[in-house]
């Protein structure tokens, strides 16, 4: 796979699979975060697993309702919130560096299009 950096409204993801440490790259407008490998990999799988979660219990939730999940593992936390067809995404990095990171509800849907699409996980 080739580099590869994908950005739209309040979102951008890349990929540099001969970066020495830093092959991953999550962020905003405003903001990036380089990942290693194995973070971006779970970046990737735990937004998988939250957005496919708010799918499935989509249809028990009433339209007022708000929703909060978690995923976690040992070097991502992440968080969606807000309501099933529209919420926020935030990441906190539970690894040796820190760093927290959020985007806004209206990111998100394309920013989960952009990490299906490159299928790196």
């Amino acid at each position: 796979m080739q580099r590869i950096l994908k950005t739209g409204n309040g979102w951008r993801i890349g990929w540099n699979p001969s970066a020495p440490k830093y092959q991953g790259l999550v962020g905003s407008d405003n903001w990036a975060v380089e990942l290693t490998e194995p973070e971006f990999n779970d970046f990737c799988r735990l937004f998988t697993q939250l957005t496919e979660t708010i799918k499935q219990i989509a249809g028990e939730l009433m339209d007022e309702e708000k929703i909060s999940l978690e995923a976690e593992s040992d070097l991502v936390w992440m968080e969606i919130e807000g309501y099933a067809q529209n919420y926020s995404l935030r990441l906190i990095l539970n690894s040796g560096r820190g760093a927290e990171a959020a985007w806004e509800a209206d990111a998100v849907p394309g920013f989960w299009q952009a990490v299906n699409t490159l299928q790196v996980f």
